[in-house]
């Protein structure tokens, strides 16, 4: 009997373990993808309204970005702080799944088409998020 009751005690305590552990995934499970683009020449205004207008659109149209952040450098001076870039962008998922159907959407691809020609260099930092 007390070894069933210890058995029984332990298959409770495990399927809380994994249903909490479940919950704090989906809860906390939001994919942020960050995106910096240096255009080839960043001066030039016709290039940069046709590359925001470009980004723009695609982000717009995409049915699987919860969240979005388009911005460029900010007015700030510390050794450590890299303003080199000329746009950063930054977009968030309900999961790695569905940023990786974003990665396929025919909205991308011709983002992608329309705006490579514009910049020189792009770096991508993907996160999942543990809080």
């Amino acid at each position: 009997m007390k070894k069933s009751l210890f058995i029984l005690l332990i298959t409770i305590m495990s399927s809380t373990f994994i249903n909490t552990a479940q919950a704090h995934t989906e809860d906390h499970g939001k994919f942020v993808h960050t995106v910096f683009f240096w255009l080839k020449d960043p001066q030039n205004t016709e290039d940069r309204a046709n590359f925001e207008k470009s980004l723009k659109k695609f982000l717009d149209s995409s049915k699987f970005i919860k969240t979005k952040h388009l911005g460029v450098p900010a007015n700030t001076d510390r050794p450590i702080i890299d303003q080199t870039y000329s746009y950063c962008l930054m977009v968030s998922f309900n999961s790695k799944e569905e940023h990786d159907k974003y990665q396929e959407e025919d909205v991308h691809k011709v983002f992608i088409k329309e705006s490579e020609k514009l910049w020189q260099k792009v770096l991508i930092y993907d996160s999942l998020s543990i809080l």
